[in-house]
């Protein structure tokens, strides 16, 4: 009994970390121009997310190094890293979008209308 005890309250404070750090996250979370995030294109560091995906849940796999999802958006293209295409068309549209960093990553994604 004691050991369930022990492992119901480890698994509620790791639930409770992840919830600090989720808040975190979306606390980070700010509407940038394409401007200010083309530097990180151009290193190499800018990674799209699909609308089909919370950005606070992607940066929180990123942040947890959870590869086996990360794989798995991956494959799905619903995570990428930004196509020069895209950055063209970013540019060209002077778009604005949601942004968070999770180092070295900086995420992104279009904003919904």
């Amino acid at each position: 009994m004691r050991e369930r005890l022990s492992d119901f309250a480890g698994m509620a404070k790791e639930h409770q970390l992840d919830e600090l750090e989720r808040h975190k996250l979306n606390l980070e979370t700010g509407i940038l121009a394409w401007r200010e995030l083309e530097r990180h294109f151009a290193s190499g560091r800018l990674i799209s997310v699909s609308p089909r995906l919370d950005l606070v849940d992607v940066a929180m796999q990123f942040a947890k190094d959870n590869k086996s999802k990360l794989e798995l958006w991956l494959a799905s293209n619903d995570v990428y890293p930004v196509t020069d295409a895209q950055a063209s068309t970013w540019h060209s549209e002077q778009a604005m979008l949601w942004a968070v960093v999770v180092k070295p990553w900086v995420l992104v994604q279009i904003r919904q209308r």
